[in-house]
């Protein structure tokens, strides 16, 4: 008798190749129907799978010993997928933000390698780099801080399970935090001899942990965050304050 199974894929050609895998038939031994064509979308966002029908010849469902196998076989598969779901999951979430950076930077217009490192945390790290990278990270790394924000709505809009997407570009992040560290050090010398609190610029949220993780243990001095965002700063004071609770805000 003739049955179907309904199959996606961000092609056609994808969604026939996870058709013919799942039944682990080959390509002449099944009639395949195009229910809906992949959409590309707008930078990513907005896309949707191709959805196809595959059918095939499965053996009568009369004949008890057929009726006996295809319960044992079954769970075997469900386990096997469950298994390998977080590596598919991560594979395809790093394909996805590797189609987003290529459409956003070409809005942009600008050129730039992407080098995709999966975690053995499940996280996704990207590294971008190019004779343009100036335009990409842009004043104190705003644009490269908007870049991943999009990134990781982009890849985990609708997701059952947020896969974390960090990216950088010719290492700025890490050479930023080394000179946040020098900052902090620098200032913290300053209220001790001084004896005066010093306020440092407005930062993020991450640059001011920065700045605490620093002086966290560098004696004679306390830091802590005032001001409402986007003027949030770190003031280093060489007097300990009796309440740490605002400390690493």
């Amino acid at each position: 008798m003739q049955k179907y199974i309904e199959v996606s894929g961000k092609s056609e050609e994808e969604a026939v190749a996870n058709a013919l895998r799942q039944l682990g038939l080959p390509r002449e031994d099944v009639s395949i129907e195009l229910v809906e064509r992949a959409k590309s979308g707008f930078l990513g966002i907005g896309a949707s799978p191709a959805i196809i029908k595959v059918y095939y010849e499965a053996p009568d469902e009369s004949l008890d010993e057929k009726k006996t196998a295809e319960p044992v076989k079954a769970p075997e598969q469900d386990k096997n997928r469950g298994q390998d779901r977080s590596a598919i999951t991560t594979s395809a979430a790093a394909e996805k933000a590797h189609s987003f950076l290529d459409g956003l930077l070409e809005h942009m217009d600008t050129k730039a390698n992407i080098n995709i490192n999966e975690k053995e945390d499940g996280s996704i790290f990207i590294e971008l780099s190019g004779d343009s990278m100036g335009a990409v990270i842009g004043r104190r790394g705003e644009t490269l801080d908007a870049i991943q924000h999009l990134t990781n709505y982009a890849v985990n809009r609708g997701a059952e399970e947020r896969i974390r997407i960090s990216i950088d570009a010719e290492n700025y992040r890490a050479k930023r935090e080394e000179a946040l560290v020098r900052l902090a050090e620098k200032m913290a010398a300053k209220a001790l001899k001084y004896k005066r609190s010093m306020a440092l610029e407005p930062m993020n949220s991450y640059e001011r942990h920065v700045i605490h993780t620093a002086l966290q243990s560098y004696e004679g001095v306390t830091t802590s965050s005032t001001g409402t965002e986007p003027n949030r700063r770190v003031v280093i004071s060489c007097e300990k304050p009796t309440d740490n609770h605002s400390r690493y805000n």
